[in-house]
């Protein structure tokens, strides 16, 4: 498979199937438990209808958002995701290159393979750090303040990890972060033997935002124990304040679900919310964020911009979430798959296709900008 015969989600998920040793491929395509969320994440959009108009004269569009003061070019952005360069050598310096030239938002993970202030060099565009909430607190300061000296514009506190998910593919192979793979986890590098070519090839795997902090060096600690042994699972709202008031600038809780949190939010000065179920990968059972989506913009919509992300794989299915309220959607295996499949080549491709739908999608539902997409646009089938 090539690159150009690539047009949509799926093509995208084969080519990085075939490139990646399983081990790896299923540390981006699982979820937690029996991935019922996972599933479900995708088919909520099914049960949503467009309804368009016609006869509006529209030749063009504006798919222009402004986001926690950030403009976009396009109503989606690539959301922080961790150890990309497992998955390609060239990890987020290719997000953040393609993010620039579609002029949308990306973001460095805390376990992100390229650092803050690399990823600021190569993209002057919007970008927001992705971090969790530690039990030593000098350290949660520390990341803050390199993150503002680095130039980044949005904070992303993640509040739906303070323990890791059930994720029993791994577990399968024996994925870990360092590797501890399992013989049947050996034998399906074995069989893919470019990408170990690939990764043995370029620079060292590093973890640049925790480097000093976490060692992920031979016989210590993993991924999986530093969720459990470094984050803080007692992080509490008071506490999310604190940081609130201490960076002083646009902060985002990634991970909101309720109403009632959307609100707490909204009362300790966030300025945006992400509803997210963390693509699955965490409490499996959990309801769809685009479920959700409706009464959450309803509570608090007028006081904080809300966001999406989770199973969006088409144009369509950010129209469906713009005319319900959300602001921008995220995107996470939508861009992985095609960074696996072909580095930023492969990112560059998906954002083009998907600014494509969008705007083939306003088109045919009759609306000039995304102003225009209301709930009215919609029908539920349930």
């Amino acid at each position: 498979m090539r690159l150009r015969n690539c047009h949509n989600f799926h093509d995208f998920r084969s080519m990085a199937k075939q490139r990646l040793p399983r081990p790896i491929f299923n540390y981006i395509d699982g979820a937690a438990d029996d991935e019922v969320t996972y599933r479900r994440n995708r088919a909520a959009f099914d049960d949503c209808d467009l309804v368009p108009n016609v006869l509006r004269s529209v030749t063009s569009v504006d798919m222009s958002v402004t986001v926690m003061g950030q403009k976009l070019a396009m109503p989606v952005y690539c959301s922080p995701t961790a150890l990309q360069r497992l998955f390609h050598h060239q990890g987020e310096r290719a997000v953040a290159a393609a993010a620039a030239k579609y002029g949308t938002m990306f973001g460095v993970s805390s376990l992100g393979t390229v650092s803050l202030e690399e990823a600021r060099r190569i993209s002057n565009g919007p970008q927001v750090y992705q971090f969790y909430f530690h039990k030593d607190r000098g350290l949660n300061r520390e990341m803050m303040a390199r993150a503002k000296q680095a130039g980044v514009e949005v904070m992303m506190l993640t509040v739906d990890s303070i323990t890791g998910g059930n994720r029993e593919r791994d577990k399968r192979t024996g994925f870990a972060i360092p590797f501890k793979l399992n013989l049947a986890g050996i034998a399906q590098f074995a069989i893919k033997p470019s990408w170990a070519i690939n990764y043995y090839t370029h620079e060292r795997f590093r973890l640049p935002q925790l480097e000093g902090h976490v060692d992920m060096g031979a016989g210590a600690m993993s991924i999986s124990r530093y969720f459990t042994e470094m984050l803080d699972p007692a992080m509490s709202w008071d506490d999310v304040a604190e940081m609130v008031q201490h960076w002083g600038g646009q902060f985002c809780l990634k991970g909101i679900m309720s109403v009632e949190d959307a609100r707490r939010a909204v009362e300790i000065g966030c300025t945006g919310i992400v509803l997210s179920n963390h693509g699955g990968r965490q409490l499996d059972g959990s309801r769809t964020a685009f479920d959700q989506l409706a009464e959450i913009v309803d509570a608090v919509g007028d006081r904080i911009d809300v966001m999406m992300d989770g199973g969006v794989q088409r144009g369509t299915h950010v129209l469906k979430a713009l005319s319900l309220g959300a602001k921008a959607v995220g995107l996470g295996r939508y861009y992985l798959f095609p960074l696996a499949a072909a580095g930023q080549a492969g990112v560059e491709r998906a954002l083009e296709l998907m600014h494509i739908e969008i705007e083939r999608g306003m088109k045919l539902m009759g609306c000039a900008s995304v102003n225009e997409l209301t709930p009215r646009n919609l029908r539920f089938r349930r």
